[in-house]
């Protein structure tokens, strides 16, 4: 009875499955070409991290990260990924933005009113400082009429008391006169010397003594 080749019949076929039987396997025709296969990602990211350690041990040796600016500070913006608004924050600081203006009104009118009366103090007078503190108790009323939407009553501000700031921004003026530097004072020439300045002749005087002169010629 004759033997059964391996790829007679319901037998096990040759080579691996999708192979031709005696054909050359592709990875020994693309080495035979000179075209090197892609090594496995895990190979690939221990032989980058064994380069990449490689230059790091290179440069300490060679002193290049010794007396860098910054060495031993905080880096900045390391933990910009916890914050949302964090472009918003590096733009304010690094532009140096005011952003007063973009508070609502309430808080505009808060800080406002903290600000009192030292902000008065470059008014001209009284009647000016009665006008701007009347103006800001109008904007608080405006403020309050505003509609508001939510289950929490809108937070509001106080309006000020006008006799008492004025009362308060008098005492600042009397003390900013009262530590004013006062000019100093020239002296007299009356008072620099003991003997009086003989006053300059006039001119007839002047006529008076050519005169004289040459009658005694």
């Amino acid at each position: 009875m004759a033997q059964r080749g391996a790829g007679d019949g319901d037998g096990a076929p040759w080579g691996r499955a999708g192979e031709r039987p005696g054909a050359p396997r592709a990875e020994d025709q693309l080495a035979d070409q000179g075209v090197r296969r892609r090594p496995p990602p895990g190979d690939t990211a221990r032989a980058v991290s064994g380069w990449v350690d490689q230059q790091i041990q290179q440069a300490q040796r060679q002193g290049a990260f010794d007396d860098l600016p910054g060495a031993g500070r905080r880096l900045p913006d390391v933990d910009v990924r916890t914050d949302p608004d964090w472009w918003v924050r590096s733009l304010v600081e690094r532009e140096k933005l005011d952003l007063s203006a973009a508070l609502p009104g309430v808080l505009q009118l808060r800080r406002e009113k903290a600000t009192f009366p030292e902000s008065l103090l470059g008014l001209p007078d009284e009647t000016a400082v009665r006008a701007r503190l009347e103006d800001f108790n109008e904007r608080v009323l405006a403020d309050r009429r505003r509609p508001h939407v939510g289950p929490h009553p809108p937070p509001v501000v106080g309006r000020v008391d006008v006799e008492a700031v004025v009362g308060r921004w008098r005492e600042l003026v009397a003390q900013q006169a009262s530590t004013a530097p006062t000019a100093p004072t020239v002296p007299s020439a009356s008072t620099t010397s003991s003997y009086p300045v003989p006053e300059p002749p006039d001119d007839l005087s002047r006529a008076r003594r050519r005169w004289w002169r040459r009658a005694r010629r």
